[in-house]
């Protein structure tokens, strides 16, 4: 009995299939792809962002200046205009931008998960757990940046702001045992109160910052997605009417142009909607942080978690830190130091 239950509580010790080496290759082999797949269009939709901003650009000053010569046919200068109008609405759908940062990510992540198999094949004994984990973090890559842009596209204005999630997701663990003793594995209290406090830190700070400067970003991409499409008819029903009497025509054709086109250089020349994404982003890494810790500390069995050590090592260089930064930082927190509180837990960004 005593055997049984140190084999099931103890760290693995059996060899590897080759039936589970085989698939975490063929694994790697189709994250390798991704990697290439994501890494191509990011690129390519980083060019149509410059491509289709500089084309508005031209057809919306164009029909503006040719407004305010009266210079060009009354059939001409709204055409330029509405085909701009057209363009622009497109564009503020699909978001070029944003989704050139949604691949740029992906394409991070599908290399971290590469590194992450080499690396469980190069010292681990993996598992048929471990084929299935690396199944589930495919595909919840997959989810979360998908490469169509009809029907699977990530919602360009969403109703709130959340955190990005590109990890499966399962079903929270309860903590027990706690005020029991902890010892194994690298794991004990003292390392267990720490990375609670930390959790707190990335909540409160970290997490809730960037969540609140999504929020901001994700205001002023709607505001001027509604405004460009609008300045941009307005020019083009000013162009409409310049070959009448009426000057009010051609006020309004060329300030609707010049204000469209100054409208559209801070929305897509700016790439708001790469930093509203950046930002949703980095709350969901932090969000990822604080959930590895919670799945760890609240697994009761200390060889069902990662090493200790090697965790809190993992933790500090997510952070920016060093062992003694993250341990001070977990100090403050607990001691309630307001000063110290208003730090945020990571020194990366």
């Amino acid at each position: 009995m005593t055997t049984q239950i140190e084999k099931e509580s103890g760290p693995k010790t059996h060899g590897s299939d080759p039936v589970v080496v085989a698939e975490l290759y063929a694994i790697m082999e189709a994250v390798a792809d991704r990697i290439e797949m994501h890494k191509n269009i990011g690129e390519q939709r980083d060019n149509w962002n410059h491509l289709l901003l500089n084309s508005i650009h031209a057809m919306t000053l164009t029909a503006a200046t040719m407004c305010g010569l009266a210079a060009a046919s009354a059939s001409g200068e709204p055409l330029a205009g509405t085909q701009a109008t057209g363009m622009l609405a497109i564009m503020n759908k699909i978001q070029p931008s944003q989704l050139a940062e949604e691949q740029r990510n992906a394409s991070r992540l599908f290399k971290q998960l590469h590194g992450q198999i080499q690396t469980l094949l190069s010292v681990g004994n993996p598992t048929v757990s471990d084929v299935n984990d690396a199944m589930e973090n495919v595909l919840a890559l997959d989810k979360a940046y998908p490469l169509p842009l009809l029907g699977a596209m990530l919602e360009k204005y969403p109703s709130s702001v959340a955190p990005a999630v590109w990890w499966p997701q399962q079903g929270r663990k309860q903590a027990r045992g706690i005020g029991k003793k902890i010892e194994g594995n690298g794991w004990n209290r003292e390392l267990e109160d720490e990375m609670r406090e930390i959790v707190g830190v990335l909540k409160r700070k970290d997490k809730a910052d960037y969540l609140r400067l999504s929020e901001k970003a994700l205001k002023l991409h709607k505001m001027l997605a509604f405004s460009g499409p609008l300045l941009t008819g307005l020019g083009a029903l000013g162009s409409a009417f310049a070959g009448t009497a009426n000057p009010w025509a051609v006020v309004l054709g060329v300030a609707g142009g010049a204000l469209a086109s100054i409208v559209n250089a801070m929305e897509h020349g700016g790439q708001v909607g790469m930093v509203f994404e950046m930002y949703r982003s980095n709350a969901g890494f932090f969000k990822l942080v604080e959930e590895t810790i919670e799945s760890n500390i609240n697994e009761t069995n200390v060889w069902g978690r990662e090493n200790g050590q090697v965790f809190e090592m993992k933790v500090a260089l997510q952070l920016g830190r060093s062992l003694s930064e993250l341990k001070h930082l977990a100090t403050s927190s607990s001691l309630g130091n307001i000063e110290e509180e208003e730090e945020f837990g990571s020194k990366l960004f």
